[in-house]
């Protein structure tokens, strides 16, 4: 059962997006599919319809009560909501932001979202892991918990800034905590094909990821910021719009790369 992790430590570049529509076309493929919302702004939540002022259990109550817990598993109930046949989700709020505070001391810190998720890979197909605009404990637990990465890259002039620190992270985590862990896929984000700085971007980008780069990149369309007011992923609530054709596409090469695999 796959466990990846969308991760980029810089903000606005698509992450929340392409977690919940890869979330929600896996489900459409009848892949049972569990989406965490690993980001104290919940926007993932948000973007599923949740409310989260209505939420008595989030991500944080299940990682803080696992810390402690003999039975890390058992936190999550009550905490999981089913979003459709095929989607849960784990959602978060902003309490989560002072998880690193909350487990300053705790033991294991590191690997506490692992420990949570690991009785759950006989329930689900896919495990997605949508991570925040940063590179703190948060997105530790998601790499150490994490089989694969997949980094979303806007395709702007700074697209390949702070790459470095962010592969650095990946194999430290590597070589600690997750021997198995590595970048799965590059997903090239908000693409136009007929600005010149895009297609600068996109060699620059698969020069350094060679084959890795997601073959459709996922193009600027309105219908991907209008579909989350509608507490729907856009894939569902607008199916033949642009860029939810591109990230069906994209759907289908994750799914092809991990038979194949």
């Amino acid at each position: 059962m796959p466990i990846w992790g969308v991760v980029n430590q810089k903000g606005g570049v698509g992450k929340t997006t392409t977690a919940v529509n890869l979330s929600a076309g896996l489900a459409q493929r009848g892949c049972k599919t569990l989406l965490v919302d690993c980001d104290p702004q919940g926007n993932a939540t948000t973007n599923l319809g949740i409310n989260k002022n209505r939420l008595k259990r989030s991500l944080y109550h299940v990682l803080l009560e696992a810390a402690e817990a003999d039975d890390p598993s058992a936190p999550l109930a009550g905490a999981v909501i089913p979003v459709s046949p095929s989607l849960d989700l784990l959602p978060a709020t902003i309490d989560l932001a002072g998880l690193e505070t909350a487990l300053a001391s705790a033991v294991g810190k590191d690997v506490v979202l692992r420990e949570c998720l690991t009785p759950l890979c006989q329930t689900y197909e896919w495990i997605i892991l949508d991570g925040p605009p940063s590179l703190g404990l948060l997105t530790v637990n998601i790499l150490a918990a994490a089989e694969g990465v997949l980094v979303p890259m806007q395709c702007e002039f700074f697209a390949l800034e702070g790459l470095s620190q962010l592969m650095r992270t990946i194999e430290m985590v590597k070589r600690r905590l997750n021997p198995g862990l590595h970048v799965s896929k590059v997903l090239l984000t908000m693409h136009d094909p007929r600005s010149r700085l895009n297609q600068q971007v996109s060699q620059e980008v698969t020069q350094f990821f060679g084959e890795k780069v997601a073959h459709s990149p996922i193009p600027r369309n309105v219908r991907l910021s209008e579909a989350p007011g509608f507490g729907q992923a856009a894939v569902t609530r607008f199916p033949t719009s642009k860029g939810a054709e591109a990230y069906q596409e994209l759907v289908d090469e994750v799914i092809l790369q991990c038979a194949v695999r």
